[in-house]
């Protein structure tokens, strides 16, 4: 066989977009990031009629090139919460006005194969807004975040995604220097919320866009 590597991985993500869809989550599968990006911008984006968006803090969708698309696009409002020159308190109220938003752009921790999504949050602005207030939201996954269940999960969550968020934004924290989870009480904490999305309510309100590359943390 040619490029069983890739013969493999369509197989998952195939059989990933049955179970999601079976949770109510609307689907799309993307070739690439690039792939992903033309998805959002010409299908998501389009039918959805949005006219307001934000974003959740996220490599995968920063990396797909749709920040900078979508900042300078004249017809959307959009809230910038990426921005680190405003001061803590602008920061903060930019994540409350963008739980309003029509479409709200944001990656996951992790899938399981079963079709759920699994977030750890520090302050919860984006678990948030997945769970309930923005009325499209657009998850944007690579094939690393996929894991068997929920107990994998979070050991994904705890063990690879927050230490490297953790060092990627100069947190204090015991993990920054011991590379793995530890229930710290440190100032600088990450880990906070959790939560678990078993099903998108109503139908189709989160679109899962799973990407056939290794994105984000």
């Amino acid at each position: 066989m040619d490029k069983p590597l890739e013969h493999y991985w369509s197989i998952r993500l195939a059989d990933l977009k049955n179970s999601l869809e079976s949770n109510n989550f609307q689907v799309y599968l993307a070739a690439d990031s690039a792939d992903a990006h033309r998805i959002v911008v010409e299908e998501i984006l389009p039918a959805s009629g949005a006219r307001s968006l934000a974003w959740g803090g996220s490599l995968t969708a920063v990396g797909t090139g749709l920040f900078q698309t979508l900042q300078g696009r004249k017809d959307l409002e959009m809230i910038d919460t990426l921005d680190k020159q405003i001061p803590a308190a602008e920061q903060l109220e930019r994540r409350r006005r963008s739980l309003l938003v029509d479409l709200f752009i944001t990656g996951t921790n992790a899938i399981t194969e079963e079709g759920q999504l699994v977030n750890l949050d520090m302050l919860g602005n984006r678990v948030a807004a997945i769970t309930f207030g923005p009325a499209h939201v657009v998850v944007i996954a690579g094939r690393n975040k996929i894991v068997p269940s929920v107990e994998e999960a979070m050991f994904r969550v705890k063990n690879i995604a927050a230490p490297a968020n953790a060092m990627r934004l100069d947190k204090k924290t015991p993990c920054v220097k011991t590379s793995y989870c530890e229930e710290c009480k440190s100032p600088d904490r990450i880990c906070n919320s959790w939560t678990i999305t078993e099903k998108s309510f109503p139908k189709g309100r989160v679109k899962v866009v799973l990407v056939n590359q290794e994105l984000g943390l």
